[in-house]
């Protein structure tokens, strides 16, 4: 990975939630909520998760595989428009190195069976440390994960 290079891509993730519009957005913007299921896969331990969530907020979390190296999440929120839209920019990283930055838009809006999300990733992915491929599998996994929070908060409210 001495190489220095820069892979571009972009994807989509649309999903539609059995939920109202106030309860996705709030998945994203209470830090409870989002704990609940921004974390990172079972197989590793996450630490140190904090969330700002307004313009210019930030947000953190910190996720190690046994034996294996530290990913690190950075972001910054660009824009919000409650209920409706949040743009972030965010930077990977694996120990020290950076290994992409991605500018990401969450969409959210009314839908017959509830709520219709639509995730936008545009990413520069640096020096073969991460592939785009991987980063939208880790999406639709944790778009998964807050299906099952979003459900679990339904059942017992």
């Amino acid at each position: 990975m001495n190489e220095k290079t820069t892979e571009h891509a972009v994807f989509t993730i649309e999903r539609t939630y059995a939920a109202s519009p106030q309860q996705v957005f709030n998945a994203w913007a209470d830090p409870a909520a989002k704990a609940a299921w921004f974390v990172a896969p079972d197989e590793y331990a996450s630490s140190g998760h904090r969330l700002d969530f307004k313009v210019g907020g930030r947000e953190h979390l910190t996720s190690k595989m046994t034996d294996g190296p530290i990913y690190t999440y950075d972001a910054l929120y660009r824009d919000i428009v409650e209920n409706r839209r949040i743009v972030y920019a965010y930077d990977m990283y694996r120990d020290e190195a950076r290994i992409s930055v991605s500018l990401a838009t969450v969409e959210i809006m009314p839908a017959d069976s509830g709520t219709r999300l639509i995730y936008t990733e545009q990413g520069a992915f640096l020096d073969g440390g991460d592939k785009p491929e991987y980063r939208e599998q880790g999406t639709r996994d944790l778009l998964d994960k807050l299906e099952a929070a979003l459900k679990k908060a339904t059942a017992t409210a």
